[in-house]
């Protein structure tokens, strides 16, 4: 399983490149622009060819599950903490029927101890990350929980097979992909990676 996160600031020919990475079969694709407000959301999804608006999951402005048919809402550390780990009613107004949820974590033991049911679980960083400078591998081993936890951090074509071997069910690229000269050939290759397993 692959999660691709949106490049935090705008990348030449984005929307280009996330068509065709689509067309090359990415199923998750995190929507996360923190310095967008809502309507710069709405109006980078309406950029987006509608059949794959099903394939993308919103981090910020979760209100937008009931305008656009995206495939779900995904929680940051802080936003879960204040909002799921204690009873509230914050999926009232949301048509969440048949939708993800998932959520960011950065500690191992916070998320195997979690209540909350989430469908995939973000664990970073795993390696060293391509991304954020400064922002070192902790190499947690993740076999022991059972949950689907995705693992996030320094991912590349060519260590793939090392988030395996230490439990993730998939990996979370941004700079992986984004930071590469031939970003549809690298997801292609992770791609083929993950269909082989």
């Amino acid at each position: 399983m692959i999660v691709l996160i949106a490049p935090e600031n705008d990348v030449t020919n984005e929307i280009e490149i996330l068509h065709q990475l689509f067309q090359e079969g990415l199923e998750y694709y995190h929507f996360r622009k923190p310095h967008r407000n809502y309507q710069e959301h709405c109006d980078y999804l309406n950029q987006i060819d509608e059949r794959y608006h099903n394939r993308i999951v919103v981090h910020y402005f979760h209100e937008l599950v009931n305008g656009f048919n995206i495939k779900g809402i995904h929680f940051q550390e802080q936003k879960r903490r204040d909002h799921l780990d204690v009873p509230s009613n914050y999926f009232t107004e949301l048509k969440m029927y048949g939708k993800t949820i998932s959520s960011s974590f950065h500690e191992p033991e916070e998320l195997e101890n979690c209540v909350f049911e989430f469908d995939y679980h973000l664990l970073s960083p795993v390696f060293s990350s391509i991304s954020k400078q400064g922002y070192n591998g902790r190499g947690f081993d993740v076999n022991h929980i059972n949950k689907t936890i995705i693992g996030m951090g320094g991912v590349t074509t060519e260590n793939l097979a090392e988030f395996n071997k230490l439990g993730y069910k998939g990996v979370g690229v941004l700079g992986g992909i984004w930071n590469s000269k031939n970003p549809v050939e690298n997801f292609a290759k992770m791609q083929a990676f993950f269909n082989e397993q």
